[in-house]
């Protein structure tokens, strides 16, 4: 079984979840499972949806589907009407709703789907187009938390917590159906606020970049996680400063992890282990990686292979090939680089937008990024290609700063990269445009709103 932790193999704990405010037991949480499961059995629709809030309804909603073997769509609460019409069109799911009082009258069965069948339907942002349905199986989901508990050495002594959306993979997956695998208790603390990280008394803490800047801006709250264990952040790039602030008030290196909905989270810097600001660690166990590089560049498409991968895009089997190598590795998209010593990789931006090619250079846009946030008067940084007929493409800054000019930007940059990574204009803009994951929306940044220079 997946959630082994609903077997009984820790006993039951009457404080096994709390999810913003609620408190619930594995028997309980069970129990509400159950009755969804049975409302699922012999259903005529091939899935279904719920709308994955931050609630016990969801948890038991993710839970039931399991147990039903009826693959679960979980839909953005604050998805407009054009996309949830799309999402429950093209999974072909039945929305429900769930009641938590309600109980199973008799314990639910054990489901005989198989480890390979479809677990979970999770759409992709649409940055590219519609948003396609990404098939994940249990087998998938087991392969990854196994290999991540071992990484982090996550355990039923554990209480984790995080604040995290309940309709993506690092707050649905890692954050729910791992403290159900691994037998931690788990604390959701609704929304992601420093207070209600400080408040929560966890040893292991998720969070998204925008999540530890807020604590990071926060001493008090800060200062509240110097007794955890281990705090992880994923979803986008942490900028350094950010993890040297981090440090300064928890004692903590913070480990950062990659990954993607069609993969899991396939590298992770490892509790115990050597941890640097801007680098993702190492190939998780079972995980493969390769850079596809072109002569001569020492960045290139990351791609990999492994356990964890994704069954394919639901009915798309002509964008499931594209995203294979003729030799079967997956693309990732993303361009990074590997350090020949110890093997830990950095993520320096995606192929689409962030491979700058640049007077016959191959730049990374990660690496100017937090090149740009270093500087002690910045506070936001978004780095892009844009098409120069000189130099084929220039680097374009947006940032969000006072009391600095932007040739001093500029300079700066050029000091502690190489000259040709400088950018050649720099905008200021009052905030950076970013999705419910705190990852910048770059192609926003284009759009005429943006364009006045300075």
């Amino acid at each position: 079984m997946l959630l082994t932790a609903l077997t009984g193999i820790h006993g039951d704990r009457a404080d096994a979840l709390t999810v913003a405010g609620r408190t619930t037991s594995y028997e309980e949480l069970l129990g509400a499972a159950g009755a969804v499961a049975a409302d699922l059995a012999g259903a005529p629709f091939p899935a279904f949806a719920v709308t994955a809030t931050a609630s016990l309804e969801t948890v038991a909603a993710v839970v039931g589907g399991l147990l039903a073997g009826l693959p679960c769509v979980p839909l953005p609460p604050d998805a407009g009407l054009a996309e949830r019409e799309h999402i429950l069109r093209d999974s072909g799911a039945h929305l429900i709703e769930v009641d938590y009082a309600r109980r199973a009258v008799a314990p639910p069965t054990r489901t005989t789907a198989a480890p390979g069948d479809p677990a979970l339907i999770l759409y992709t942002s649409g940055t590219t187009g519609p948003p396609k349905g990404v098939v994940l199986s249990s087998a998938a989901i087991a392969a990854d938390l196994d290999a991540l508990a071992e990484a982090w050495q996550w355990s039923a002594e554990d209480t984790l917590v995080h604040g995290l959306p309940l309709f993506h993979v690092h707050g649905l997956v890692l954050g729910v159906l791992g403290a159900l695998r691994t037998g931690s208790r788990l604390v959701h603390t609704g929304r992601p606020t420093p207070q209600a990280y400080a408040e929560a008394g966890g040893s292991l803490y998720f969070g998204v970049p925008t999540v530890w800047s807020r604590i990071a801006g926060a001493p008090q709250a800060a200062a509240a996680l110097t007794g955890a264990r281990l705090l992880v952040s994923g979803s986008a790039a942490l900028p350094s400063p950010v993890f040297r602030d981090l440090e300064r008030l928890t004692g903590h290196r913070i480990v950062e992890r990659y990954g993607m909905t069609e993969s899991l989270i396939t590298l992770s810097g490892r509790a115990g282990g050597e941890v640097r600001p801007g680098t993702v660690g190492t190939p998780l166990t079972g995980i493969r990686t390769r850079i596809a590089a072109e002569p001569g560049a020492d960045i290139g498409e990351l791609q990999l292979t492994g356990p964890t991968l994704f069954s394919g895009y639901l009915g798309r089997p002509e964008a499931t090939a594209a995203a294979y190598t003729e030799d079967g590795w997956f693309r990732t998209g993303d361009i990074a680089a590997v350090d020949e010593a110890d093997g830990v990789h950095r993520i320096v931006g995606r192929a689409s937008i962030d491979m700058i090619k640049s007077g016959g250079y191959r730049i990374g846009a990660g690496e100017v990024e937090n090149a740009l946030l270093d500087h002690p008067k910045v506070s936001e940084a978004v780095v892009v290609g844009v098409p120069d007929t000189d130099l084929g493409q220039r680097i374009v800054a947006f940032v969000v700063a006072e009391g600095v000019t932007g040739a001093e930007l500029t300079e700066f940059v050029a000091a502690h990269l190489s000259t040709h990574k400088r950018p050649r204009e720099v905008r200021f803009v009052a905030a950076v445009p970013r999705n419910a994951m705190g990852k910048p929306q770059k192609r926003l940044l284009l759009n005429e709103e943006y364009q006045e220079r300075t």
